[in-house]
């Protein structure tokens, strides 16, 4: 079984992408999810989040929501909003936020090659989480949200990949909600595809970016489907999962900040006292980002400053140990602020880099977060380094950006 395979995609009409398009299912909640499909009867977040057009009192895990999003997905298909490629297919998917550009190819990947490791994960998935795509998929008989992944740079397919995007796309959407451009390239030439699928199966591996509960998801499905399929094959759809596969070199990961809401007892001066222990503090008049690993921003009532972790605490030949997020968790989070298990403390919360320092300093204005920290991205080399190591990222390691739409393309099961 091939690691990628192409695959009969399910598009928007000609004409219809700017209809259908619609922001990852997991980045809106109800009530956001909800005002962005006010008046727009085909958007894709009436499948992707179908209880926006259900009783506000139906739980978003009713039976009811995802009977819901599969009528609206026939429903999409039989008026011709929605079509289907008539023969298997790779495509090319480039997003442009702003002066960033990235390209990917979209395919099947194998869940085969996921659950032997050879595509790579980096974090734990939560089984509320992963059951709700669980049944999700098979409500639709198809994946609709994308996993992002990523392949170590390769010549080869990078070059295909810029070759295919030179002519004109066959869509091409702005999304409205965040300026960022989609488009996409249809690859159906049988040599291309071959090249492509050659160039990937001599990949030692590839890497999950974003989606661990939609990957782990398709491989649930995909095992119940060949366990009751007495003919089973292999080839079958449900043996693959939904996947847009980007070169690590051009993605763009963002700093995952973190806002704490009490100093833990300590007084301000008690506090940084007990920070110097293990950073060097400076004391700044301005807002401050760091620009490079092992350098932290922090703001503290009303004043920023600059923090650089003492060599000496930055563990050798420790994949995760060695991440921003770990350091400051081991030698200032944790010890200090007493927060051992940060998945669950309601004591701490997160905050995506899109959103600035502007908005740690407006959480701390409001009285009800104490201390902001501005945190150094993970690299995407750090990323495969963990998941090579077979281990996994702290919480809220990476923030990528910009992210894929839904609807652009969706995967049938059979």
């Amino acid at each position: 079984m091939s690691l990628i395979k192409p695959f009969r995609g399910l598009r928007p009409a000609a004409g219809r992408a700017g209809d259908v398009a619609a922001p990852p299912y997991d980045v809106v909640d109800r009530s956001e999810a909800k005002a962005l499909a006010q008046g727009r009867p085909w958007s894709f977040l009436h499948i992707s989040r179908p209880e926006i057009d259900l009783s506000d009192d139906v739980d978003a895990h009713d039976p009811a929501v995802y009977k819901q999003g599969r009528q609206h997905l026939d429903r999409m298909i039989s008026e011709g909003i929605l079509m289907r490629d008539e023969v298997p297919c790779y495509y090319a998917y480039r997003l442009t936020m702003g002066e960033h550009r990235q390209t990917g190819l979209v395919a099947g990947a194998s869940i085969e090659a996921y659950d032997r490791n050879r595509i790579r994960k980096h974090e734990f998935t939560r089984p509320v989480k992963e059951d709700d795509r669980v049944r999700q998929i098979d409500a639709l008989n198809a994946q609709t949200g994308p996993v992002f992944l990523v392949y170590p740079a390769n010549a080869v397919v990078d070059d295909i990949l810029r070759k295919v995007s030179t002519a004109p796309s066959d869509i091409d959407v702005t999304a409205a909600r965040d300026g960022v451009r989609h488009e996409i390239w249809k690859v159906d030439d049988l040599q291309t595809i071959a090249e492509l699928t050659a160039a990937f199966e001599a990949m030692p591996a590839i890497y999950v970016a974003d989606g661990h509960h939609r990957s782990a998801a398709g491989s649930r499905v995909g095992r119940a489907r060949r366990e009751a399929n007495p003919q089973h094959s292999g080839e079958e759809g449900y043996n693959y999962f939904l996947s847009v596969i980007f070169p690590h070199d051009q993605m763009q990961i963002l700093d995952y900040n973190r806002v704490v809401c009490d100093l833990n007892g300590n007084s301000k001066e008690e506090f940084l006292a007990r920070v110097g222990e293990a950073f060097d503090l400076e004391l700044l008049g301005d807002p401050f980002k760091p620009a490079q690993a092992g350098e932290f921003g922090m703001f503290l009532d009303g004043q920023w400053y600059r923090l650089q972790i003492h060599e000496d605490r930055i563990p050798p030949g420790d994949p995760v140990g060695r991440l921003d997020v770990s350091l400051l968790q081991a030698n200032l989070i944790d010890p200090i602020l007493g927060i051992t298990d940060p998945r669950r403390d309601d004591r701490i919360d997160f905050v995506g880099g899109i959103r600035g320092l502007a908005e740690l300093e407006r959480r701390i204005a409001g009285g009800q977060w104490a201390v902001a920290f501005a945190v150094y991205p993970t690299t995407m080399q750090a990323l495969m380094d963990v998941a090579d190591a077979g281990e996994v990222m702290p919480p809220k390691s990476t923030w990528f950006e910009p992210k894929l739409a839904d609807g652009l393309i969706s995967h049938v099961l059979d």
